[in-house]
């Protein structure tokens, strides 16, 4: 997967396309992502204990993977990835600006 846990992302197309978010969790098994803020239903919860009045919840629905792009950390625009081994360290980086996405 080109994204993980924590990274800052754009949505690129479906109903939530143009907002960014971060990733809470990823399922790489599924090719999907939770994105904060991003596809949100509204789920009917029944009285339990540690929500004893119920209701309708929002949360956030997981969305595919090839619909995300990461935030260039230089010009805050979507941009692809590449790969590059630096001090024997494979690391992800961003083909826009060539700075790497991982800290």
């Amino acid at each position: 997967m080109h994204v993980k846990k924590g990274d800052k992302v754009i949505v690129i197309s479906g109903k939530d396309r143009g907002k960014t978010g971060t990733i809470l969790e990823a399922y790489p098994k599924k090719d999907r992502v939770l994105v904060e803020g991003v596809n949100m239903i509204k789920k009917h919860a029944k009285p339990s204990q540690e929500n004893p009045q119920g209701g309708i919840l929002n949360q956030e629905a997981p969305i595919h993977v090839s619909n995300v792009m990461p935030v260039d950390p230089k010009s805050g625009q979507p941009t692809r990835v590449g790969y590059e081994v630096r001090d024997g360290k494979k690391v992800r980086i961003a083909k826009k600006s060539g700075e790497a996405l991982d800290k």
